[in-house]
């Protein structure tokens, strides 16, 4: 038997679990190494983690290990049903909460290492967290993608930690039902992977629902499920290009909606005076809602998933 510990906790809805103890000990110079010694050698914890029977196709991992830099809290390795992501928005935050929840963190600024570069984090007094992500910017706009069924639709090309394909809908379109915007967003992505091959998120807007929102979203994901969450590095993707656009001021508060109502506020400054790029911040909250010490019995043929 092997036994570890994780802490659950969700971010506007998307669920994000924590290795907190007794995971693999990793060799590396840095935290891209690191992963790539996880996943050469203890994929297995990844899949035990996310995959059925204990997780799902929705769940996002994530492993914390020692900070390379002792001024930065710690590194943290992501990953989901298929494999590992560079950042993840959401999961930072659900971090935030789960360290505070351990009694790791107090309300203060924080710093993580990630693949994508280094996180700011703020945990405010009430339990929210603002994370300053890594510099996001768009590379393309009004790339034209032919969809069976839709015509041509116009997408916008950016990087907020991950790689976005960004279309806007009509305002009624993301209350079709789940399977449709599934099948349309697998589709999109298809077609812009013809061009664009190193993207692997689809981010659809629409008319938001909350009162004083700006937008609405619906967020594939890599391993074909959708983001429950506004989705952290989507909306700032989505802020470089409304950057790019002129269409939000620095500082101008965004508030993003997610497909099942959960909103992030997101805002952005300019890295540089020739505005090549922005550092975006998003804030949002994560609730602890589990501890478990998870049981690895080698009898079990199912023991590190499936």
């Amino acid at each position: 038997m092997r036994t570890f510990r994780v802490i659950d906790s969700h971010t506007g809805g998307e669920p994000t679990r924590t290795i907190v103890a007794g995971g693999p000990e990793l060799s590396g110079a840095n935290i891209s190494e690191m992963l790539h010694d996880m996943h050469l050698h203890h994929d297995g914890f990844r899949k035990a983690i996310v995959n059925e029977p204990r997780g799902s196709e929705v769940m996002v991992g994530a492993y914390l290990v020692p900070a390379l830099d002792p001024a930065n809290h710690c590194g943290i390795i992501f990953f989901n049903n298929v494999g590992y992501l560079g950042m993840c928005g959401h999961g930072t935050i659900g971090i935030v909460a789960t360290l505070a929840y351990l009694g790791k963190l107090s309300p203060g600024t924080h710093r993580f290492e990630t693949v994508a570069g280094l996180v700011s984090t703020t945990l405010h007094e009430d339990g929210t967290v603002t994370i300053a992500n890594v510099p996001s910017y768009r590379t393309h706009t009004g790339v034209e993608l032919n969809i069976a069924g839709q015509g041509t639709l116009f997408a916008d090309i950016a990087y907020g930690g991950n790689w976005f394909c960004l279309v806007a809908l009509s305002d009624s379109a993301l209350d079709r039902p789940l399977p449709e915007l599934l099948s349309l967003s697998q589709e999109i992505l298809r077609v812009c992977r013809l061009q664009f091959p190193k993207v692997d998120h689809v981010e659809l807007f629409g008319a938001p629902k909350t009162p004083g929102g700006d937008s609405r979203n619906f967020v594939l994901c890599p391993g074909g499920m959708y983001d429950r969450s506004p989705c952290g590095t989507g909306t700032s993707a989505k802020l470089a290009c409304l950057a790019a656009d002129s269409k939000l001021a620095p500082n101008e508060p965004w508030i993003q909606e997610s497909i099942i109502g959960s909103t992030f506020t997101g805002r952005y400054e300019w890295t540089d005076t020739e505005h090549t790029a922005i550092v975006p911040t998003i804030t949002g909250r994560a609730f602890v809602n589990g501890d478990t010490q998870v049981i690895v019995d080698e009898r079990d043929p199912f023991a590190w998933g499936f």
